[in-house]
């Protein structure tokens, strides 16, 4: 049965995914040869997920190592399985049950709520496993995992290393709580008052917005007074005063209620006089008002602002460390909602401890709990709300830093005058908020009581496997991000304030001590007789997806699959996790199983759009990769993620490109075809083997040596995951080289009347175009495995089929190289000259020759017919010298020339030339008109200076080629 004409993507993908499944080929361990293992455990997306770009360049890569390697005979798998994503998952079934009119999640109840999600999670928590399919992903499907298998409420029934993960999960928190390594404290976390939980930074986004900056005077304790003075660079004063106050600018003054103490830099002169001395935070009643102390820190900027700062060290970052470095106190202001306190539980027992002993009184413990931080009409207020009447209330007091400002007015008459007036100094600026990713409301940096890694006991062992080159880390600038993360490492807040998830395995008594255990059995057994309560908290999904490697291949059981395939091979991953998860997996797996999870992690950046700019809903240019697929085929998108996937560049996905690999696609389809009427793919003359490769024609021994060069390039390529490389190489070779040359070059050999040439040309395409369904076959699968099942003739399927091994040396012939590649280039000198001279496509003309070598005449003679054939030359004469009128172009060995006169009408191409390159140069002097204006420079977002910069140099280029067009012609005369 002929060939279709085009591939059917749409039709033919499907089909050929299930015939692989079928034939497991998928499996752990199919078609292995050979006793290396090679894994890759997939970066488990959110079980809430679907396919978007970043994954499908991220799987893409993955696929192809898997494919290679499964054809290189190891021994592989391609672990697949999903995330349960605690605030995603929770967040989406808590709005499925609002749309459907069910009751809420805390009307249903920690158990039911919980059955409500396996519910969802079991009818809906699969899309983007079948989105994965459709890419032509080759995991392993029947291995799938999850990190939240076997826990309560999970009735499915999965492989059996699966169903281990989550004992696998609770049995590393008790061994590491036991040896001291998880411990509970309060510090400070990001806090989403949205899903009243902490969460970690890779789940806030920081967003600019318009912003205020309030400057407000903290009054000095006792009537204390000091002269305040400033100075010019040279040191002249420009102002002197006596205060009774300290300025200090807050964009966040309702956390005024919270400060430990102002900060100044010990080298700031101004405040000298001050520093140790007490002040007044100046909001609340009178009566109730605390005194926190000036301080100095290297913290503060003397030269921004006022010089001084506030400490909020429970409600900010930066004063955290301040008051943990100062022993300053730290009072939590707001509740789990982000509103002013009413709750009456005490605001910190160590920091009012500490207060009262700043303040020099000795309080008495129910005194302590008693001290009235927020005041009454503040209480249970939203923190924006407190922000408006604490302003308020500070300038109605006086206590605004005030200034002189000029207005214009305009009396009754209409006529304008300037008005001076002393106003509060309110800064309307930019600031960077921290929104959550998912609640899209202000995150509130908050002191809680959490669960902590003590990261300081396990981070060696990960920094030394990467120093010691155990563990690669690709591109290097990823190594050097490792080593800073990890030598400044905090302890990591593993505690989650959710019900979906592994819930912590401690329970409390009524003394609040804690019992660590598997089982709420084994707890109860180290507390006899003790009434028991389970912390409520469940853990960070980054804990238990830190455990991917070993939880899903089944331990703490020590399983084949275990034994088999741990330690992993390479990770392939975004950059952002690097720290979240990639650092955390070999910091945990170093200490449960004292080994690196793997030996190589491949790192790469977001998926940016044609112009380099980041993909978003708000911008508009984000790109689904399911409709890139319905409309180009999952070859194209797969072969596109290849090509731009340079090691360390920025990954700029191109729709023009993506037409341009299905274009590909198609390319290698009709050269199939020309083949198959060619009588190619028929019995007798196909060959199995590389030693059986035997040619005696100069272009069969030439694409033979080509396709042996390529495949070494290839595994060279891929070995050093330099994937655009092997892209780059495959596409030159297969369309410029076989599909091109190839098949042009072929055509006397397979239409001629010698039977022996033609057979051998016959046997040396079938071949090659075999060994280029091969080669391609991991990036782009479907295509090559349709032309494989539609022409090899045999029973086996090409992703199955063993990768060849053949090296250049085994069959590139020298001489014939040099001779095809001698006539490939006076063929496309020739194309090239007629191009420039606008030569008509149908034309025939003659050549001249002044001078040739025995070399080009050799080359000359045995394809005369050919180049004269593919480059429309009628005749080529030996000459003294040029004739009037010819155009000159020179190859290797010879001396060429096309005599125009007559062909072309040099005045009137002359006249169209002139035109194009006069708007081409008015094109490019606006160009750089543009990147030579400072303003624009500043001003302009990157991408656009960028995509300038880029049409500048093409312009350019095309200038370029039209003077050279014009010499030329000027030449011809």
């Amino acid at each position: 049965m002929p060939m279709e004409k085009t591939f059917n993507a749409a039709e033919a993908e499907s089909r050929l995914y299930k015939a692989w499944e079928d034939a497991g080929c998928f499996k752990a361990g199919a078609g292995a040869r050979r006793t290396e293992t090679f894994s890759i455990m997939i970066p488990p997306p959110n079980v809430t997920g679907v396919l978007h770009i970043g994954h499908a360049f991220n799987n893409t890569l993955q696929d192809i190592l898997i494919r290679w390697k499964r054809m290189q005979g190891f021994d592989t798998l391609w672990q697949p399985g999903t995330d349960h994503a605690g605030i995603a998952t929770q967040m989406v079934v808590e709005r499925m049950l609002a749309e459907t009119g069910q009751p809420a999640r805390r009307d249903l109840g920690r158990e039911a709520f919980l059955g409500k999600i396996w519910e969802w999670k079991e009818n809906s928590g699969g899309t983007i496993v079948s989105q994965l399919k459709r890419l032509g992903a080759s995991c392993d499907w029947d291995r799938t995992a999850f990190t939240m298998a076997g826990a309560q409420g999970d009735t499915r029934t999965g492989h059996e290393n699966s169903a281990n993960f989550h004992d696998a999960v609770i049995k590393v928190f008790v061994d590491m709580y036991e040896k001291g390594l998880i411990y509970r404290g309060k510090r400070l976390v990001n806090w989403d008052p949205h899903f009243e939980t902490a969460i970690s930074d890779l789940e806030v986004e920081n967003i600019e917005n318009p912003g205020h900056m309030w400057h407000f005077k903290y009054p000095l304790a006792d009537g204390v007074t000091y002269e305040y003075v400033e100075k010019d660079e040279d040191g002249n004063v420009t102002l002197r005063e006596t205060r009774d106050y300290i300025s200090i600018a807050t964009t966040r003054p309702e956390t005024m209620l919270g400060d430990g103490a102002v900060a100044v830099h010990p080298s700031d002169e101004r405040y000298a006089p001050i520093v140790g001395k007490m002040c007044e935070i100046p909001v609340g009643p009178k009566e109730h008002r605390r005194l926190i102390p000036i301080i100095t820190d290297e913290y503060p900027d003397k030269d921004f602002g006022s010089g001084a700062v506030k400490i909020t060290g429970a409600h900010d970052f930066n004063d955290y460390q301040v008051a943990k470095r100062g022993g300053i106190p730290m009072y939590r202001l707001m509740d789990t909602r982000g509103a002013m306190r009413a709750d009456g539980a005490p605001y910190a027992e160590e920091s009012a401890k500490a207060q009262a002993h700043a303040n020099g009184a000795e309080f008495t413990e129910n005194e302590v709990d008693a001290i009235n931080l927020i005041p009454d009409d503040l209480r249970g207020l939203d923190r924006f709300e407190a922000r408006e009447k604490v302003v308020a209330q500070i300038t109605a007091e006086g206590l605004a830093v005030m200034h002189e400002v000029t207005e214009t007015v305009k009396d009754e008459e209409g006529n304008t005058s300037e008005v001076t007036k002393i106003v509060p100094l309110v800064e309307n600026k930019p600031i960077m908020q921290p929104f959550g990713d998912r609640s899209k409301v202000v995150i509130e940096p908050m002191l809680t009581d959490q669960w902590f890694v003590d990261t300081d006991k396990i981070v060696g062992p990960a920094l030394d496997a990467v120093r010691n080159g155990e563990i690669k880390i690709m591109p290097e600038s990823g190594e050097k991000v490792y080593y800073h993360w990890l030598e400044n490492i905090e302890p990591w807040c593993i505690s989650r304030q959710l019900w979906w998830g592994h819930q912590i395995p401690v329970w409390f008594d009524e003394d609040g001590n804690q019992y660590c255990a598997a089982t709420e059995e084994e707890a109860q057994a180290k507390a006899p007789g003790k009434t028991l309560t389970r912390d409520p908290d469940v853990l960070d999904t980054w804990f238990s997806s830190g455990l991917w490697p070993i939880g899903t291949l089944g331990w703490p059981e020590q399983t084949e699959a275990l034994d088999k395939y741990y330690p992993t091979s390479t990770l392939v991953t975004g950059q952002d996790i690097l720290f979240f998860w990639v650092a955390r997996m070999i910091m945990m797996q170093q200490a449960v199983v004292k080994s690196n999870p793997f030996d190589t992690v491949y790192l790469h950046g977001l998926v940016r759009d044609a112009k380099g700019k980041k993909m978003s809903k708000s911008t508009g240019n984000v790109i689904d990769p399911l409709e890139i697929i319905d409309e180009y085929g999952a070859d194209a998108l797969r072969f596109s993620s290849a090509a731009m996937a340079a090691l360390g560049g920025v990954l700029k996905l191109d729709m023009q490109r993506i037409a341009g690999y299905r274009n590909f696609g198609t390319k290698l389809w009709n050269a199939c075809r020309f083949a198959e009427m060619n009588d190619v793919f028929t019995d007798g003359v196909c060959i199995t083997c590389a030693s059986d490769v035997h040619a005696n024609h100069t272009v069969n021994k030439w694409v033979i040596g080509e396709l042996a060069r390529t495949r070494a390039s290839v595994d060279n390529a891929l070995e050093n995951y330099r994937f655009n490389e092997a892209a780059n190489t495959l596409y030159t070779f297969v369309w410029g080289k076989v599909c091109d040359w190839y098949v042009e070059l072929s055509k006397p050999l397979l239409q001629g009347d010698d039977a022996e040439a033609k057979a051998e040309t016959q046997t040396t395409m079938r071949w090659v175009l075999e060994q280029s369904m091969i080669l391609l076959h991991p990036i782009m699968p479907f295509v090559t495995e349709e032309l494989w099942q539609t022409l090899s003739g045999r029973d086996t399927l090409l992703m199955m089929e063993p990768w060849p091994t053949y090296e250049p040396a085994d069959f590139v012939d020298e001489k014939a190289d040099t001779e095809m590649n001698w006539v490939i280039s006076v063929i496309e000198e020739v194309r090239s000259l007629r191009a420039q001279m606008n030569i008509p496509a149908g034309a025939f003309v003659p050549m001249v020759a002044t001078q040739m070598d025995a070399a080009a005449r050799t080359g000359w003679d045995a394809n005369e017919a050919l180049i004269k054939r593919l480059a429309r030359v009628e005749s080529l004469e030996m000459v003294d010298e040029m004739p009037k009128g010819t155009a000159g172009l020179t190859t290797s060995g010879a001396s060429f020339g096309l005599p125009l006169a007559g062909v072309i009408d040099v005045a009137a191409e002359t006249a169209r030339l002139d035109k194009a390159l006069l708007k081409l140069s008015k094109e490019i002097g606006g160009l750089e008109g543009r990147l030579k204006n400072p303003k624009f420079a500043a001003s302009a977002p990157p991408e656009v200076v960028e995509e300038a910069q880029a049409n500048l140099e093409a312009r350019s280029g095309e200038r370029a080629k039209l003077q050279e067009s014009l010499a030329r012609l000027a030449e011809l005369g």
